[in-house]
């Protein structure tokens, strides 16, 4: 098929290299290289850079709205378009111009968590499983009927970054098998069970020890790597990037021992986290540096 793949982030990465590899990718569009890093330089996408290495044309119009980028996306005369994690909305007459279609890839089982951050909010609230749909892309929010769905199991200890990868490789894998099988019955989404996966805000983590063990431990998971929840340790930003429950009770914010810390009900035990200007290490290598108060902020 004549494709034209359209995505941003590492997640969309092994999307765009599987398609390449299957079917002609007549076309990437991205997000516009933006300033980043300490000399503010321009850099481009992980799509953006991953294209140029495949020998891809790149495009990444700040708008889709605009007529001479809506007919030069015509102009391509393509199959369908693939979308996932791309971060811009596509009016009407790009979701019309290719012939199938665009379609998207989401990373949860729809209707839930549509939107932004549905990995981070999968964990945060403690889903028991989530996965991949492939949607007949529509004009609203993640509203489209859905081709296919894959679900998975979330781990007990799994962060965002480990779903992040697993879920991207699985929606490189469905993506194939869709496009192999179209048309597919298009299945409307349930109107009950809607719930909308908001763009994670900073102001979500810092760590309120009083909270249960069980919301601290999935506030942790869900928010690692990025933005990473965190505490103060001696007047320090500290990130926590992993930790499991674990026995324990005390005073919210108590040292227990190690790094277990006790929370309004139960206690978490940090096994990975990372202080100012380091890298993530694991949290024997944190002890070793950094004493512990008695309770942490």
């Amino acid at each position: 098929m004549r494709v034209v793949f359209m995505g941003s982030p590492e997640f969309s990465v092994p999307v765009l290299e599987a398609l390449h590899a299957a079917h002609e990718v007549v076309a990437v569009y991205c997000q516009p290289p933006r300033p980043a890093g300490r000399g503010k330089a321009d850099r481009p996408t992980a799509v953006h850079a991953r294209a140029l290495q495949l020998g891809l044309p790149v495009r990444h119009p700040v708008s889709l709205r605009d007529g001479a980028v809506q007919a030069e996306f015509a102009a391509l005369n393509a199959d369908v378009a693939v979308v996932v994690a791309y971060g811009l909305i596509l009016p009407q007459v790009v979701l019309d111009a290719p012939r199938l279609g665009c379609l998207n890839i989401h990373a949860s089982l729809l209707p839930g968590w549509r939107g932004a951050a549905p990995i981070h909010r999968a964990i945060m609230a403690g889903d028991a499983e989530t996965g991949i749909c492939i949607m007949q892309m529509e004009a609203g929010l993640d509203t489209g009927p859905v081709l296919l769905r894959e679900a998975v199991r979330i781990g007990a200890e799994e962060t965002t970054a480990e779903l992040h990868d697993r879920l991207s490789a699985l929606g490189a894998a469905a993506i194939l098998r869709a496009l192999a099988a179209l048309p597919l019955p298009a299945v409307p989404q349930a109107e009950a069970g809607v719930t909308y996966a908001a763009k994670i805000d900073k102001a979500e983590a810092r760590i309120d020890w009083s909270r249960p063990a069980v919301e601290v431990d999935r506030q942790i998971r869900g928010l690692s790597p990025f933005p990473g929840a965190w505490c103060e340790i001696r007047g320090e930003r500290v990130k926590l990037l992993r930790s499991r429950l674990v026995e324990g009770q005390g005073t919210p914010g108590q040292v227990l021992h190690g790094f277990t810390v006790a929370c309004g009900h139960g206690a978490v035990e940090v096994t990975e986290a990372q202080r100012e200007g380091k890298r993530p290490a694991p949290a024997r290598d944190i002890l070793n540096g950094l004493q512990l108060p008695p309770v942490l902020g």
